[in-house]
């Protein structure tokens, strides 16, 4: 016996006649009354009673009659399910961020996923830029929020730029440069900095002429802001992260050649996920959002 005989039995069973039975399933009485025979054959033991009033499950009929509702059951919410994850409403959503877009571009994005489709299963990796195209390449994540300048020569790796991520200069409060509108590489000269390991301000330093004369390197977030309040030095933030500076930190803009990135959202260069393009398009919605809050 098929899916296509429980479903019979069952809609015979539903409605207690061959001829109502067919006209739901599409059917023709005749071979509604043929394939019931053939299932009878098939089980050994007659399935329905015929009367008069139309036709009713033997004990053999309602044993098998549970089965297949349960059966049917299973199928149907399995098929559900496959069509879900196709049109990007539930299943696993591997995705990837560098540590700037989780402090907020990222984490908005998926709060809004989770609002609207719960049953999306998002697992989550922070790392560098390169290092993550490269997993969205190799089918390792299915999207992945990165710096584009990085990037850009990876293979197999589709780019949509999502927004342009300026940077500041985080100083103690009273730092001369706090009554400036915006700095320049070359208005902190000779000041120190701290750095993390590694830093927005590695590729910025690098081309800095002259660079800058001592740095504190520190892993974590806070140690920068710790550092930075206590008048140890100076830090490059981007404004992505901002939200986060403690209150005894001052901000100023960064101007000048190199002060601002572009992130990027890194897609599979041929058929993405319908989930990573439902997340793709909440982070454009959040990125525009922000630019207009800027």
């Amino acid at each position: 016996m098929d899916l296509a005989d429980l479903r019979l039995l069952v809609a015979v069973a539903e409605h207690g006649s061959f001829t109502r039975a067919a006209t739901r399933l599409r059917y023709t009485q005749s071979a509604v009354s043929r394939r019931v025979a053939g299932l009878e054959r098939a089980a050994g033991v007659p399935l329905f009673r015929r009367d008069a009033r139309g036709v009713r499950l033997t004990a053999a009929g309602a044993a098998l009659h549970r089965h297949a509702q349960v059966v049917l059951r299973a199928v149907d919410d399995a098929a559900a399910a496959v069509a879900a994850v196709r049109d990007g409403t539930a299943g696993p959503l591997r995705i990837g961020a560098v540590p700037t877009a989780n402090a907020a571009l990222v984490p908005r994005a998926l709060a809004r996923l989770e609002e609207r489709h719960p049953d999306v299963e998002v697992r989550l990796r922070e790392g560098g830029s390169v290092g993550l195209a490269s997993a969205v390449a190799a089918g390792e994540l299915d999207l992945a929020v990165v710096f584009a300048v990085p990037v850009e020569p990876a293979r197999d790796v589709e780019l949509v730029e999502l927004v342009r991520d300026p940077l500041l200069v985080a100083m103690p409060r009273g730092h001369l440069l706090t009554a400036a509108r915006e700095v320049r590489l070359a208005d902190v000269v000779g000041e120190r900095w701290v750095q993390g390991t590694p830093d927005v301000a590695d590729e910025l330093f690098a081309a800095a002429d002259p660079p800058p004369e001592h740095v504190f390197r520190v892993r974590e977030w806070t140690a920068k802001q710790g550092f930075v309040a206590a008048g140890l030095g100076l830090t490059v933030i981007p404004l992505l992260a901002a939200e986060g500076v403690r209150p005894d930190v001052a901000l100023r803009p960064l101007c000048g050649a190199g002060s601002a990135r572009r992130i990027a959202a890194a897609l599979p260069l041929t058929a993405p996920s319908a989930a990573a393009r439902r997340l793709l398009a909440l982070l454009q919605d959040i990125a525009r959002e922000l630019d207009v809050r800027r």
